[in-house]
């Protein structure tokens, strides 16, 4: 087997546990060949990632000629499977409501990676998000090109999938990765019973390697953090006025947010509204180093989301030994309960100040207590280097 993994935008800063994944299977003896459809927008700050934006080939950054190039090609040579794929791509459109130019680029960009995967002997390639990049690679695979699969993580995925098209994408996929049990479920809620042979639960995972479990910090940190991009779905706009409401019998918490969005005025009023500035600090997406340090220093990560997949940096928290406050939803609960955190209902802002008050009177015992029992739990479902071998197992299997 000669595998690749195909994204639509990568290197990004909140999908590094991507470019861990690929270096546990490289690690375990597969090379990976890497594709993206483009650049990321946004300034990479850390430097594995930009280390890693060099080792990635783009079908559409800087392409626009080879693509143009590539569609004229295969309509003059092969004009039947050309036809075919115009039908494929329309068919793709015509679920999503529109976006002609969008979906003909897919069909340009599955043109470009079929030559190269021919070129380089790939014989699958693997896609995460069942979005853009899981068209590319049907198409591909409609051309004649190498098998796929694709990790479906959500939760918009999961709220979409007949926009998504799909049922059709894992109709001709090899097999289809669900992040959690939760996310199966919903799939086999949505894909026909023929398909759900090619679910399977693959989780995502951390190198615990870099993340060594450590004791609560000496000084009982009176310091919470969260870490995301800045949107609606993770409602980090919730935190001021928790964390003012909690406030009132810690004088000494604070929170801080690492990560950034559409969302950050909004926060930012927020702060303002509550009186909180001196609390909560905006900090900007930082380097994953940094992070790893910020999780060692605080007393728990704090995440009031409304729409998650599993987070990973509820992995990262729990190998380091720290306690997670976050909502009930999704992939969530699986990993984190009474004994290693704190779960409150999304939206309650009662109940998210309630939680962050009980995480600030737990007394060192308790924290040291859910520490291990965090580490345990990633340990022995998230461990990347056992994953790999599985997700290895997966791609080289016969269809």
């Amino acid at each position: 087997m000669k595998l690749a993994y195909l994204l639509n935008s990568y290197p990004m800063t909140s999908t590094t546990f991507i470019r861990r994944e690929i270096a546990a299977i490289e690690r375990a003896g597969v090379p990976v060949k890497r594709f993206a459809v483009r650049h990321w927008s946004e300034r990479l700050v850390d430097p594995q990632d930009m280390a890693e934006r060099g080792r990635t080939e783009y079908l559409l950054t800087g392409q626009a000629g080879r693509l143009a190039g590539g569609l004229a090609v295969q309509a003059l040579r092969h004009p039947r499977r050309f036809a075919e794929m115009l039908e494929a791509a329309a068919a793709l459109r015509r679920a999503a409501g529109g976006g002609t130019i969008r979906h003909a680029a897919y069909l340009a960009q599955a043109i470009r990676l079929k030559r190269r995967c021919d070129a380089l002997g790939i014989t699958h390639v693997h896609a995460h998000f069942s979005t853009n990049a899981a068209a590319v690679a049907m198409l591909c695979r409609r051309l004649g090109g190498p098998r796929y699969s694709f990790t479906v993580h959500g939760p918009d995925e999961l709220d979409r999938f007949a926009v998504n098209s799909l049922t059709e994408k894992a109709l001709h996929a090899q097999a289809v990765v669900a992040i959690s049990d939760y996310c199966r479920d919903r799939l086999r809620a949505h894909l026909p019973e023929s398909l759900w042979g090619r679910i399977r639960v693959i989780p995502c995972g951390v190198d615990l390697r870099a993340y060594p479990a450590a004791p609560p910090p000496p000084s009982m940190s009176a310091r919470l953090l969260s870490v995301g991009r800045l949107c609606p779905q993770k409602a980090q706009v919730e935190i001021p006025a928790a964390i003012a409401a909690a406030a009132a019998d810690h004088p000494e918490l604070s929170v801080a947010l690492i990560g950034d969005g559409e969302s950050r005025a909004a926060i930012e009023q927020e702060i303002r509204r509550t009186g909180t500035g001196g609390r909560v600090k905006l900090l900007g997406w930082r380097s994953n180093a940094e992070v790893r340090r910020r999780i060692g220093e605080t007393r728990a990560l704090l995440l009031p989301s409304h729409a998650e997949g599993l987070p990973i940096v509820i992995m990262e928290a729990f190998a380091l030994g720290r306690p997670v406050i976050a909502t009930r939803i999704a992939g969530i609960p699986e990993l984190v309960d009474e004994r290693c955190g704190w779960l409150v209902e999304p939206g309650d802002g009662a109940g998210l100040a309630a939680a962050i008050a009980a995480a600030m009177d737990a007394g060192r015992t308790v924290l040291a207590r859910m520490g291990r029992e965090a580490r345990k739990r990633v340990a022995a479902r998230h461990d990347i280097d056992r994953i790999a071998p599985e997700l290895i197992a997966l791609f080289a299997a016969e269809d």
